[in-house]
């Protein structure tokens, strides 16, 4: 299908792309890349190819390359250029820009020069995974990538753990096992979980069960493609004080008392001050 240019408004034009089929894109969508005077794009190859498979023409436009690493001389080379009268269509390598993708300084800046800036909705991992998910979507916390490192992993995950929400998380193949770990040390192993695989694509696999099933499941395996992890929303635990002071021991001896306090609060769903005052109390009767 041949798409032919109509003329945008000046501004930016933020352009959600496929994740997986590439048929998945919008018509909308193809008419701002057909149309706008400039595609900036976090992977210029992979624009290309978009635009070539739906027969969508460069006619000479250029293509510009904006990334997470491109700094601010590239943000203030397309600001001019819509302050100058010109469209800028601005694409991800996939998905919806700025949804844990590069764009959020450029449409920061475009806004902060009087630009419009307005957007092409349509593929965000984010919601398919949520779709096909099976656990509850009318509540949910995108907290996109966590950190590498285990200790401040699991920080993280403890300040989310009474969360009453669907917990949506991004991770890389390599550490998707690292991280059904840590999910598993901080909530228990009986929380339900989904880990979604290549969604959209030929290999799509969703795998459903309790956090402690998928660790095992996931333990060893040689994982490719692109993960979304979902955590199911938390339910009410009744603790005793000596289960708190067992996991305050035991978390002591491998991290800052604080980090501790803050990791066993958020396990157990309690007051983080609470639970720093029984660390305190705990320290001194070593």
């Amino acid at each position: 299908m041949n798409f032919k240019a109509s003329p945008l408004a000046p501004g930016l034009y933020l352009v959600a792309t496929p994740i997986g089929s590439a048929r998945d894109i919008t018509l909308r969508a193809l008419d701002v890349l057909a149309s706008a005077d400039v595609i900036a794009a976090e992977d210029t190859r992979t624009a290309r190819k978009l635009m070539e498979i739906h027969g969508v023409g460069l006619n000479g436009r250029p293509v510009v390359a904006f990334h997470d690493h491109s700094g601010d001389g590239a943000v203030k080379r397309l600001v001019a250029d819509m302050t100058g009268g010109k469209s800028v269509a601005y694409v991800s390598e996939a998905g919806t820009p700025l949804i844990a993708d590069p764009g959020y300084e450029l449409g920061r800046a475009a806004a902060a020069a009087g630009v419009a800036v307005t957007t092409a909705p349509g593929p965000s991992a984010v919601i398919a995974a949520l779709t096909v998910s099976g656990l509850p979507t009318d509540r949910f916390a995108f907290v996109g990538f966590l950190p590498s490192g285990k200790t401040q992993r699991e920080t993280e995950i403890a300040a989310l753990r009474d969360t009453p929400f669907t917990l949506v998380f991004y991770e890389s193949p390599k550490r998707v096992h690292g991280l059904l770990l840590s999910l598993l040390n901080v909530l228990g192993d009986a929380r339900e979980a989904v880990v979604c695989r290549e969604l959209t694509k030929r290999f799509e696999e969703v795998s459903r069960g309790t956090l402690g099933q998928l660790a095992g499941d996931f333990e060893g395996r040689a994982v490719k493609g692109e993960i979304v992890v979902l955590v199911g929303r938390a339910g009410a635990e009744v603790v005793d004080d000596d289960a708190i002071a067992r996991a305050l021991r035991e978390a002591m001896q491998t991290m800052r008392m604080k980090d501790a306090a803050t990791t066993v609060a958020g396990a157990f769903g309690l007051p983080r001050r609470q639970v720093y005052q029984l660390a305190l109390t705990l320290e001194k009767d070593t």
